[in-house]
């Protein structure tokens, strides 16, 4: 069984996330790409987000009608802040032993990855797909991930692998330059968010009068 993990704060989900879920999805020949949002994020520094109900049914929506997309709430059902290594062990208890998970995330997010809860022991429960981001060099990422002091080999296809067998893969999709908080800014000023998220999450925003405090109107 082989899954992928896509979390994020998805204030509000928007279509680069969608697209980037789709081709990781794609390229390892995955079952399911979960999008969990995270019910409390550690790394907010305490910046006001908005409700986790909000956040995930505006993900449930998104990815209505998708084979390979499914918005669970696995971090919502839990108290405190929304540790990845919680989701990842969560997911090998859910799951059977041949679960081979591969958790995704962007450069950003690796390259700070030192500050996550117990970080090294994340490489023990998952593959890790590092989204390229532009002006990030591969080398700077590839030495980060040396640096983390956890025995990483590379071999003879380019992979790097760790020493539970799991490997990093730093890979490039498809550039969408959109911003959630582009979005909230726009959704608050009354401007059209229009084609930058799923017009089921546009017409939610409405709706329930989501990011108005974002902006003048």
């Amino acid at each position: 069984m082989r899954l992928g993990i896509l979390g994020g704060t998805f204030d509000p989900i928007h279509l680069g996330h969608l697209r980037l879920a789709e081709e990781v999805g794609e390229a390892f020949d995955l079952e399911k790409v979960y999008i969990i949002p995270a019910a409390s994020p550690p790394h907010k520094g305490g910046k006001e987000v908005t409700s986790f109900h909000h956040r995930f049914e505006m993900a449930r929506l998104a990815v209505e009608g998708s084979s390979l997309l499914t918005a669970l709430d696995l971090e919502g059902r839990r108290k405190g802040f929304s540790y990845s290594i919680e989701t990842l062990k969560e997911f090998h208890r859910l799951h059977p032993s041949d679960l081979e998970l591969f958790f995704v995330l962007g450069t950003d997010a690796f390259l700070e990855i030192e500050t996550w809860k117990d970080y090294r022991d994340l490489f023990d429960y998952a593959h890790f797909v590092v989204i390229q981001r532009p002006g990030t060099l591969l080398r700077n990422t590839e030495a980060h991930l040396f640096s983390l002091g956890i025995s990483f080999t590379k071999d003879g296809e380019g992979r790097f692998v760790g020493p539970s067998g799991n490997r990093v893969f730093f890979i490039e999709t498809t550039l969408m330059d959109i911003s959630s908080t582009e979005i909230r800014e726009k959704a608050g000023a009354g401007k059209s968010i229009r084609y930058l998220v799923p017009e089921s999450v546009r017409c939610y925003i409405i709706n329930n009068g989501l990011y108005r405090s974002h902006g003048v109107s």
